[in-house]
């Protein structure tokens, strides 16, 4: 009879080293059949591959989901980033990601009610209904859009009715999904300070995409300054415009993060992340960024109220000014001397006075989202010489045509909550230093931007905002009752 260690080799081995083995034998074959289905579908199964792997660890905790959004949602509205996969429109990985996050956070919070606290009843009744409600009457007029907005090669990117709700009003509205998912991972966090490092890591990543993508071109600062290269940046996915407004809000939060940082490491790290954020939105040669970036500047030491950082910044823009290319001088000269409509790159003459009128039509609750796209400047032509624009380059005006009265007195209600808010935590002492000035670097971006939509972009949600919408995000988590979770 053979002994019993032999007839246990002769048996196998055992379920302890099985295991193992079935893991690697699993693990081998599923790289196997990905390998191979990436090489007939090319990069869009490695980007699902990733995404569902993601999602994996996203079921463990919700807020791998929010770490990985925090990166991933400043890139969305990029080119260099895929906006859909497999001809499926939507299907990219943010959407994978920010669905997977959403999933395991309602599955986490079901059982003790977490749902309610996760949408504000100001946010909702201030903000998003009266999106969805324009967005409603807008889709009637779809019909009555201009045909010359469906001919243009930049025209629209909805062909159908559906489409228009997707694009204008699901769309912009995961930015609001993603900041209440980044308030409900800082209301379960002990430190909620650390979720800065992934912003941190998100604006170097969009701050190096211009700046490389304008070292690799070689075109030169003048004629990037010029008004026929104001397009010059939309290969990257996104306006020059936007691309300021986006840096600006980044430059804030930096700026003031950094004055409440003590530690030299970390101070020294925001300082070139300062620097890379100045230079970045000095590319986009955007005016209204720059007004902003000096407001912005101006706050700083209002708040501030400190004689040494008053000399520091004093002398710190007497050498920006002295070192500044001649081309950002004759990009924020360009039309002095010529009226306000030369200034305002004829948007006074050639667009706001034509649209007026078009605001009496529904003065309450306006046209419907997008409105413009079917007003009579546009369908005639009469008055306009900015002809196939699709939005009115002033967001005010912007929402008296698309919601009306009404419409932009909610929202406008709601940015001074939002503003009350950031400022609230700004000075409460029980909030983390670095968190306090981020709050207050938020609320100064809320100013500047809100001063810029004077002639550009909208109150609804954009891509430009997304770091903005992050810190609202922030806010609400730091005014929940903070649960950590195992």
């Amino acid at each position: 009879m053979l002994p019993a260690l032999e007839r246990r080799t002769f048996a196998g081995p055992p379920a302890g080293v099985r295991e193992p083995a079935k893991v690697r034998a699993a693990a081998a074959l599923l790289g196997l059949l990905w390998g191979g289905v990436t090489a007939l579908a090319g990069l869009n199964a490695l980007y699902l591959c990733a995404g569902m792997i993601g999602c994996a660890f996203i079921a463990l905790d919700f807020r791998i989901g929010v770490v990985l959004l925090i990166v991933l949602m400043p890139l969305s509205g990029s080119y260099l980033f895929p906006h859909e996969m497999f001809g499926i429109k939507g299907l990219n990985p943010v959407n994978l990601v920010l669905a997977a996050t959403l999933a395991s956070y309602c599955l986490a919070e079901l059982a003790d009610g977490g749902l309610r606290r996760l949408l504000p009843p100001a946010l909702l009744g201030l903000y998003v209904a009266p999106i969805v409600i324009a967005g409603l009457r807008g889709v009637r007029h779809f019909g009555e859009i201009a045909p010359v907005f469906f001919m243009s090669v930049d025209g629209l990117d909805f062909q159908d009715p559906a489409g228009y709700l997707v694009d204008v009003v699901a769309k912009p509205l995961l930015l609001v999904v993603f900041s209440l998912l980044v308030g409900a991972a800082a209301a379960k966090s002990d430190k909620p300070e650390k979720f800065l490092l992934p912003v941190w890591i998100a604006i170097w990543v969009m701050g190096l995409m211009v700046v490389g993508y304008v070292l690799h071109s070689g075109i030169g600062l003048q004629q990037l300054a010029s008004g026929g290269e104001r397009a010059f940046l939309g290969a990257l996915g996104m306006h020059a415009n936007e691309f300021g407004r986006l840096y600006l809000v980044a430059y804030a939060l930096l700026l003031f993060t950094w004055a409440e940082t003590k530690e030299p490491a970390a101070r020294l790290g925001l300082a070139a992340s300062i620097g890379l954020a100045a230079v970045a939105l000095m590319l986009t040669f955007s005016r209204g960024s720059f007004a902003g970036f000096a407001l912005v500047n101006v706050l700083f030491l209002l708040w501030r109220r400190n004689a040494g950082a008053l000399v520091f910044f004093g002398l710190l823009a007497a050498v920006a000014l002295f070192a500044l290319p001649a081309a950002v001088y004759d990009r924020v000269q360009h039309g002095f001397g010529h009226g306000l409509n030369s200034i305002s790159a004829d948007r006074i003459d050639g667009l706001w006075l034509p649209l007026l009128p078009q605001v009496l039509r529904h003065p309450l609750f306006g046209s419907g989202l997008e409105s413009i796209l079917w007003s009579a400047p546009m369908r005639t032509g009469a008055g306009v010489s900015v002809l196939a624009t699709t939005h009115p380059h002033n967001a005010y005006l912007e929402a008296l045509l698309d919601m009306g009265i009404v419409g932009l007195a909610l929202a406008c209600a709601y940015f001074a909550l939002v503003w009350k808010g950031l400022r609230a935590l700004a000075a409460d002492t029980s909030v983390a230093p670095r968190l306090r000035g981020f709050f207050l670097g938020a609320a100064a971006a809320l100013f500047a931007l809100l001063a810029s939509y004077f002639t550009d972009s909208s109150l609804r949600p954009k891509p430009e905002q997304v770091f903005l919408w992050l810190a609202i995000g922030m806010m609400y988590g730091l005014r929940r009752p903070r649960r950590p979770r195992a």
